[in-house]
């Protein structure tokens, strides 16, 4: 299955938060209300190395991916 690179989701549980998912390495879920993250992979040694350099180009690339999903949902 091809997966896109950021899934937009959500939980009536949890109805005032915007989840994006990363399916890539490394992946994750981050809440954009709060900008909490959960991570989806276990970091060691270099791992944690490249996640320390991605991690803020990741989480803009969460928001710009969600404001485009919004705005398409606006144009319907």
């Amino acid at each position: 299955m091809d997966l896109p690179k950021f899934l937009l989701g959500d939980n009536t549980d949890y109805s005032d938060n915007i989840f994006i998912i990363h399916t890539e390495f490394p992946r994750f879920i981050i809440n954009l209300i709060d900008d909490e993250i959960e991570w989806l992979e276990d970091f060691q040694g270099e791992d944690q190395k490249q996640l320390e350099s991605e991690v803020v180009t990741l989480i803009d690339l969460a928001s710009k991916f969600y404001d485009r999903e919004m705005e398409r949902y606006k144009e319907e």
